[in-house]
């Protein structure tokens, strides 16, 4: 038996409902490794070994009952161990999002999705690192330090959920669930050579999630393979009554091929020119299009397609997310969530808190979405935003009628130093420039590992397909893994580096 963190995830569920793992033996091993990495790679805000420990034993008795009568309904996840990023709520532990400003905030409910997979028997290994707010592209924002790439820990592993990516990679977690306003999940997948998901807007609830742009934020899985990703998505997923965003919409149970004979056939899919741009990483181009050759080998009928209004997805994430930002963040104001600094007026309280605790790129969002929002630029900025939103929104209903699926790259380049950008927004911002028009269309992507730089560092392509329709992001990108073996590479001790 090969090392439990090295396991995947369907090899520690046969173990698990085999008996011949206990959960605790499992979520021990992965604490185990978190005590000896965590220290250099800083994935994690908050670790709550004792409440794992605590899931870990309730589980094994949820499995023994099952052992003993197999009619007893029982998740497939019970007893497997989840790290979760710091903006979903968590029943009294902290919820940070990465500030300052919520660094003793301890919410008395789960969000939705977190409630799912408890109710699933999950076990929580801790709360994951994350760009403040999810307001990034590399985990530097997080007023707690920036997480390290597993690969190389001299480079960022992507954001916001760099966290967990990160975590996942380096076997701290078998899963995580990360949040994707603009790729935030897809780029640090990308990055970490790992497997994320952006469900379709509506798909999982955002009860529970703090708040950044409400119509483009949804909940997102991470995993080793595509499967693990798709049996995570299947546990959370689903119409919530507390979130009207939600549609009800069934979820089927994703049946996954067991060989690549045939699997393919008669998917169609379809490659824009608009994601290969100048400037990009010419070995991330490279790859991509090897991979895509290879989909094409396995069946599929490649087609070239355009999406003409690619190019303004960019300007026009960049004033509708920070207009929502601007209003979901007005509510932290030190009077009703976490530390207050002190000032004889109130309006100085405001001033004060939220000058001091609010981070630099948190301050730089809110500015720019106020200022798209104010009298006398709304119908100029925001409202010009929208309109081409939905011109973005039209190229892919029109491609849809053409193809099943959307290949493209995840990112430019890969992972990038620590610091490189740190005098730049721009340059940070042109990171998501592959990731934002899925977003903005509400459409569900997932982000797979295809290959490797000259430097050793992962590469991610990306599926884009029809609302709802994950199930097909999951067969192709699983029919792919069966022929390949980019997902099972794992980064170096990073003690050796």
């Amino acid at each position: 038996m090969p090392e439990i963190t090295d396991m995947t995830l369907s090899q520690i569920i046969d173990s698990l409902r085999a008996g011949a793992l206990s959960s605790q033996e499992v979520t021990q091993a992965y604490l185990r490794r978190i005590e000896h990495l965590e220290p250099f790679l800083h994935t994690f805000i908050t670790l709550t070994p004792q409440l794992a420990i605590t899931q870990a034993e309730a589980a094994d008795r949820r499995l023994a009952a099952w052992r003993r009568d197999p009619s007893l309904p029982t998740s497939p996840l019970c007893g497997v161990p989840i790290a979760i990023k710091d903006v979903l709520c968590v029943s009294g532990l902290p919820c940070t999002c990465g500030s300052r400003i919520l660094e003793d905030f301890i919410p008395p409910f789960d969000a939705h999705a977190v409630a799912r997979l408890r109710a699933a028997g999950m076990v929580i290994l801790g709360k994951t690192n994350t760009d403040e707010f999810a307001m990034g592209s590399s985990t530097e924002n997080s007023a707690y330090g920036p997480s390290h790439n597993p690969w190389e820990l001299e480079r960022v592993p992507g954001g916001s959920s760099g966290g967990s990516a990160a975590a996942v990679a380096a076997r701290l977690a078998p899963l995580a669930l990360g949040t994707d306003t603009g790729g935030s999940v897809r780029q640090p997948a990308s990055f970490c050579g790992v497997t994320g998901l952006k469900p379709t807007y509506g798909r999982v609830s955002r009860y529970g999630l703090v708040a950044y742009g409400s119509s483009l934020d949804v909940v997102g899985a991470l995993g080793r393979e595509t499967a693990s990703v798709a049996m995570l998505f299947q546990s959370m997923a689903g119409y919530d009554p507390q979130d009207a965003t939600t549609l009800d919409v069934p979820v089927p149970a994703i049946q996954l091929p067991q060989s690549p004979e045939g699997a393919l056939r008669s998917l169609r899919i379809g490659v824009p020119d608009e994601y290969f741009i100048p400037g990009m990483q010419a070995e991330v181009e490279t790859v991509v299009k090897r991979a895509i050759g290879e989909l094409a080998s396995l069946g599929a009928e490649v087609i070239p397609v355009s999406m003409p209004h690619t190019e303004y997805a960019l300007p026009v994430y960049y004033l509708i997310a920070p207009a929502e930002a601007s209003a979901n963040l007005a509510r932290y104001d030190g009077v009703r969530y976490g530390p207050r600094s002190e000032a004889e007026t109130l309006w100085d309280v405001f001033r004060r808190t939220r000058g001091e605790r609010f981070g630099a790129e948190v301050k730089r969002r809110i500015m720019l979405g106020t200022y798209a929002l104010s009298a006398g630029y709304y119908d100029a900025y925001y409202n010009q935003a929208q309109k081409v939103r939905t011109l973005i929104k039209g190229d892919f209903e029109r491609t849809f009628q053409d193809v099943d699926l959307i290949a493209a790259p995840v990112a430019p380049t890969t992972a990038f130093k620590i610091g490189q950008h740190g005098d730049d927004p721009l340059a940070m911002y042109l990171e998501d420039v592959f990731t934002l028009p899925a977003n903005l269309a509400g459409v569900p992507g997932l982000a797979f590992p295809v290959g490797f730089d000259h430097q050793d560092l992962p590469i991610g392509m990306q599926l884009m397909g029809r609302h709802f329709q994950e199930e097909v992001l999951f067969r192709t990108a699983h029919v792919y893994q069966l022929v390949t073996d980019w997902h099972t590479r794992k980064p170096s001790d990073v003690l050796s580096q």
